[in-house]
């Protein structure tokens, strides 16, 4: 398992707190976790990992540097909610 300074974990705990949005890009080892798969993140552990509560049921953690997903901005949910573009 990588090593994570305190700086590090500080880092992602404000940048992935309780209820903040992710999409998955890829998951590595994970051929069920499809990219595209959104869910919500609800703590970041002392190792680093990113608990997500996906929205096919799955709690499966994301690990930065390893995984590739991105947080979902506010842009992208109004778009989500918006529906197609006419």
């Amino acid at each position: 398992m990588r090593e994570v300074s305190n700086e590090q974990l500080e880092l992602l705990r404000k940048r992935y707190p309780e209820g903040t949005e992710v999409c998955l890009d890829h998951m590595e080892g994970e051929s069920r976790m499809a990219k595209g798969m959104k869910g919500t993140v609800f703590y970041v552990d002392d190792a680093g990992q990113i608990h997500v509560q996906w929205e096919n049921g799955s709690g499966l953690a994301l690990v930065p540097g390893v995984d590739q997903f991105h947080k979902i901005e506010s842009q992208e949910k109004k778009k989500e909610k918006e529906g197609p573009s006419r």
